[in-house]
């Protein structure tokens, strides 16, 4: 019975344990984001890309925190609240005025709610920020750092380096059909980073981004919906670093990542391997196989 008891706990134990490293924080801070421009926003087509004209297109941060707009586009643009198609909403929260290549914007929010905004000068750029209360709890989809894109929690579901020494690693949801796919990339240590973005499921293309440009060195894309929940394969096809040209790096280079799923998580492996061996070393000992 003592037996029995004992091989219960680890096995609880380490479910317990994969349950907590697998179970994101519900509880996020966003007391500062920055949104850019994207690269040559000021012509029409960055409105049918997955990313859009701002980036992040949706940002999320808290009442009293402050986002930063930056201009990291060739055009002078304006980032301006309201809905182009309602009048008497433009202008009626913040309007930066004109923003110059390089320059940026600040805005701090004073309370809670959803607020569209849009470049005057380009109407078909468009964004929007919700706001929540400090410490609400965040139901606005993905986590998102300082720099408005978002955060990695745990092990990176893959990684690879570029020929000058630039780590490049990926974190991923679950493959789901029917849903799509989000991946978080980083360049570590690396700024103003620009690359393409090429992901494919069972032979078939779900999404390519072109010509995308992370200030922070991190960014994130979402794929179509998938057909199914098999792997997929990533190719990041780097395009060099820098705002204008010439752009500096191995630009061209390609980083592939094959059969791309969410890892478990080392620790959550870690305990349940030792549970295990715990189990195992316990039965052989006693003769005795645990009933659950």
């Amino acid at each position: 019975m003592k037996t029995k008891a004992i091989s219960s706990f680890f096995v609880l134990f380490a479910i317990a344990a994969g349950i907590v490293a697998m179970t994101p924080a519900a509880f996020a801070d966003h007391t500062e984001v920055t949104i850019e421009t994207a690269a040559g926003s000021g012509a029409p087509g960055c409105e049918l890309t997955a990313e859009g004209c701002y980036i992040p297109n949706t940002a999320t941060v808290d009442v009293g925190g402050v986002v930063i707009f930056s201009n990291t586009d060739t055009a002078a643009h304006t980032f301006t609240s309201g809905d182009p198609t309602m009048p008497e909403t433009v202008q009626a929260i913040f309007d930066s005025s004109l923003v110059m290549a390089g320059s940026t914007y600040e805005w701090s929010p004073t309370e809670a709610g959803e607020v569209p905004y849009f470049c005057m000068v380009h109407p078909w750029m468009k964004g929007l920020i919700i706001v929540q209360e400090a410490g609400a709890e965040d139901d606005h989809g993905d986590d998102h750092g300082d720099d408005g894109e978002m955060m990695h929690e745990g092990d990176a579901t893959a990684t690879g380096m570029l020929s000058d020494g630039t780590m490049v690693s990926i974190w991923t949801s679950t493959p789901t059909a029917g849903e799509a796919m989000e991946i978080s990339i980083e360049f570590e240590d690396a700024k103003h980073v620009n690359h393409d973005m090429m992901v494919t499921q069972n032979g078939v293309e779900v999404l390519m981004d072109e010509g995308a440009h992370h200030h922070e060195g991190t960014g994130m894309h979402t794929t179509a919906p998938l057909s199914s929940s098999d792997p997929v394969d990533i190719t990041v096809i780097f395009q060099g670093y820098g705002v204008d040209d010439p752009k500096t790096g191995p630009i061209g280079e390609e980083v592939v990542f094959s059969n791309v799923v969410p890892e478990f998580g080392t620790i959550a492996m870690m305990i349940l391997a030792v549970a295990i061996i715990s189990i195992v070393a316990v039965t052989a000992k006693s003769r005795v196989v645990p009933r659950f």
